[in-house]
């Protein structure tokens, strides 16, 4: 199926003697890198006629379903995934909404007063944390989001096999063997749960946030 996506992209923007061999998933461009064509196919997904098709097969899904490879290659590969022993793609599908419970309707309350469901936390950091208590012996290495409907998010999740030999010695990847980075989704460790922690900001308008604003709520205190 992801060649397929592939070959329409290309199609729909008039690249087709762009690819030369398509063999065993291995695929090489002439002009340009095929990551390249990739990227700007999913800058509108929807203008691809499988989009659809896609999202009504991932709505009969399980809520995480584990991949044989990534949906979108170039964004896997950008974030870290290898194509080797160690490495697990997982897609997981996130319901949306939410956010506001319902109205209390009982004893002495105000008339205005309703009972809020504050969420802190991205959808993404969300599939992380569900995706790392499904899989307790894999660290999720990352995460990207992939589509979107009116009832639910789907992002693919890369995990990362501590254990393995190929991964111990890669040293690219082998920093997440470490007992530092264990349960890291669990922890907000990961690049969406630092960004949901607000971890991307500096300086002024950040005093709060290091190390965390539990941490220094409690310190005041």
């Amino acid at each position: 199926m992801r060649l397929e996506f592939i070959r329409l992209s290309l199609r729909s923007q008039g690249r087709n003697n762009s690819i030369s061999k398509i063999y065993k998933g291995n695929i090489v461009a002439r002009n340009m890198g095929i990551y390249k064509y990739i990227q700007q196919a999913w800058k509108k997904p929807k203008d691809n006629p499988m989009y659809r098709e896609r999202l009504l097969a991932w709505r009969r899904e399980n809520g995480v379903v584990k991949l044989e490879c990534p949906t979108r290659l170039d964004r896997a590969r950008s974030l870290g995934y290898q194509s080797k022993d160690g490495f697990t793609m997982v897609r997981v599908r996130v319901l949306r909404g939410g956010r506001k419970r319902e109205l209390i309707k009982k004893g002495r309350r105000s008339k205005t007063r309703r009972r809020t469901k504050i969420v802190s936390k991205s959808y993404q950091s969300v599939a992380e944390e569900r995706v790392a208590r499904k899989y307790p012996n894999l660290e999720v290495l990352n995460s990207y989001y992939v589509a979107k409907d009116g009832k639910y998010y789907w992002y693919e999740v890369i995990l990362v096999n501590p254990y393995s030999s190929s991964v111990k010695k890669d040293s690219k990847i082998n920093w997440v063997c470490g007992r530092q980075h264990t349960n890291r989704a669990l922890r907000g460790l990961t690049s969406s749960a630092r960004k949901s922690r607000g971890l991307r900001k500096k300086g002024k308008g950040a005093e709060k946030i290091r190390p965390s604003l539990r941490a220094n709520k409690r310190k005041s205190h």
